[in-house]
C-alpha cells in the first residue's frame, strides 16, 4: 500500500502567517505539523509516499528531503493549481497506479495510530475506508449521512448537518477513486471535492467501509485548532533540561529546555517546551506553551501560546495568552508619554486588547 500526503493549499485561514510559510510547516510542540503525518504513515508501515505540492513546493521539499530521516521514500507530485482534494488525487494517478493507498492531509493531527486501519483495509475488498470523528461544529467539515449503519450521502460544509460525524482528513482508496474523480464537476468553490468523488463511488454501488476513531483529531486550519493541537502534543513532552536554570527560577511539571537556553529568575509551569538558544529573564511561561529557537522573553508572561523562532517579548503587561507569534516578531512595551498602543500589523492580522 502506498501513501499520499497532501501539502498544497494556501492556508488562507492562517494568514498572515501563511504568507511567508507553508501551513503544513507551522510547528506544534516545536515540530512542523506535516512531520507528525509522515511519522504516522511510517509507523503504520507505509514507506512509499507521494507528496502533492503546490506553490510552497520548495520549502516543503527542503523540510522533508528524500524522506530518509522518517524511514520512508518520497516522490514529489506537482498540483499546478489548488483545485481541490479530488484534483490532488488525479495529479497522483501516475504515482499510485493500481495500488491501494492512504491519503493523509498534511495539516491534520490525529492521536490514534493508523496500523489497525491499514491492516483492515488491506484485508478487505472495499473501494474505500473512511475515518470519521464526532465533532461539535459539523458545519465546518465534510459530514456523512447514515442509514441503517451505512453511509448514504456526504455533504461538504453543510448549513444543516445531517449528523455530527465528520470526515477525518485520512482516506483509504483503491483505483476506483480515479474514475470517480474524473466524472464529477467542480463545486461552487470551483474545486473538485473529494466528498463528491466518494459520493460517486457510493452512487455506483461500490462497497464503502467506515470507522469512527477514538481519541482526538484536529484539522489545524485555524488558530484555535492550532493551539488545541499544540496542547495535545505537549501532553507527550518529556521533562529534560539541556540548558541552564539560574537565580530564583522554578520549574513545575513537565518542562523541556533546549540546548544553550538560559532561564533566569523565571517560573515555567509545564507542560512547556523551550527550543534552543532562548533567553528568559523575569518571565512566566504557563502551561501548554511552545517556545521556538532563539526566543527572548524578558519581564513578561505568556501561556497557552505558540512562539516561533527568533521572536521577542519584552516588558509586556498583562499576560499574553491564546496567541501565536510568528518568526522574528517583536512585542514590547514603550515608556514614552503619552501612553498609546503602537502597531505595525500585516494583512489579515488580529489584535485583541482586554483591559
Amino acid at each position: 500500500m502506498k501513501g499520499l500526503l497532501l501539502s498544497g493549499g494556501k492556508g488562507s485561514r492562517l494568514r498572515p502567517l501563511t504568507y511567508t510559510r507553508a501551513k503544513q510547516l507551522i510547528p506544534i510542540a516545536n515540530k512542523p505539523i506535516i512531520f507528525y503525518a509522515l511519522e504516522s504513515l511510517s509507523s503504520a508501515g507505509i514507506t512509499d509516499i507521494g507528496v502533492v505540492v503546490g506553490e510552497t513546493k520548495d520549502e516543503i521539499m527542503e523540510a522533508l528531503g528524500d524522506g530518509s530521516k522518517f524511514g520512508v521514500r518520497l516522490t514529489y507530485i506537482d498540483q499546478k493549481f489548488p483545485l481541490g482534494l479530488a484534483d490532488a488525487v488525479l495529479a497522483a494517478e501516475g504515482f499510485i497506479g493500481h495500488d491501494r493507498f492512504v491519503m493523509f492531509l498534511g495539516d491534520n493531527f490525529i492521536e490514534q495510530r493508523l496500523h489497525q486501519f491499514v491492516g483492515q483495509y488491506q484485508s478487505s475488498s472495499s473501494s474505500a475506508l473512511l475515518l470519521l470523528a464526532r465533532v461539535e461544529q459539523p458545519e465546518r467539515f465534510g459530514v456523512v449521512e447514515m442509514k441503517e449503519g451505512h453511509i448514504v450521502r456526504l455533504i461538504e460544509k453543510p448549513k444543516h448537518p445531517p449528523s455530527n460525524l465528520a470526515l477525518v482528513g485520512i482516506y483509504f482508496f483503491d483505483h476506483h477513486i480515479f474514475d470517480a474523480a474524473k466524472k464529477i464537476k467542480p463545486s461552487f468553490r470551483n474545486e473538485l471535492e473529494i466528498t463528491d468523488a466518494i459520493q460517486k463511488l457510493i452512487d455506483d454501488g461500490l462497497p464503502i467501509e467506515h470507522e469512527t476513531i477514538s481519541g482526538w483529531w484536529k484539522d489545524t486550519g485555524t488558530l484555535v485548532d492550532l493551539l488545541e493541537a499544540n496542547r495535545m502534543a505537549l501532553e507527550w513532552v518529556k521533562p529534560e533540561q539541556l540548558g541552564s536554570v539560574e537565580g530564583d527560577s522554578t520549574l513545575q511539571g513537565r518542562v523541556h529546555i533546549g540546548k544553550n537556553t538560559t532561564v533566569k529568575n523565571s517560573t515555567i509551569r509545564g507542560p512547556v517546551i523551550l527550543g534552543e538558544g532562548c533567553r528568559l529573564e523575569g518571565a512566566f511561561v504557563g502551561p501548554f506553551t511552545s517556545i521556538g529557537n532563539r526566543v527572548t522573553i524578558i519581564e513578561s508572561e505568556i501561556e497557552h501560546s505558540i512562539v516561533l523562532d527568533g521572536a521577542s517579548i519584552e516588558g509586556v503587561d498583562p499576560r499574553i495568552q491564546d496567541s501565536l507569534l510568528g518568526c522574528e516578531a517583536k512585542v514590547s512595551r514603550g515608556h514614552l508619554l503619552p501612553k498609546a498602543l503602537k502597531f505595525m500589523i500585516g494583512d489579515n492580522s488580529e489584535v485583541i486588547v482586554n483591559s
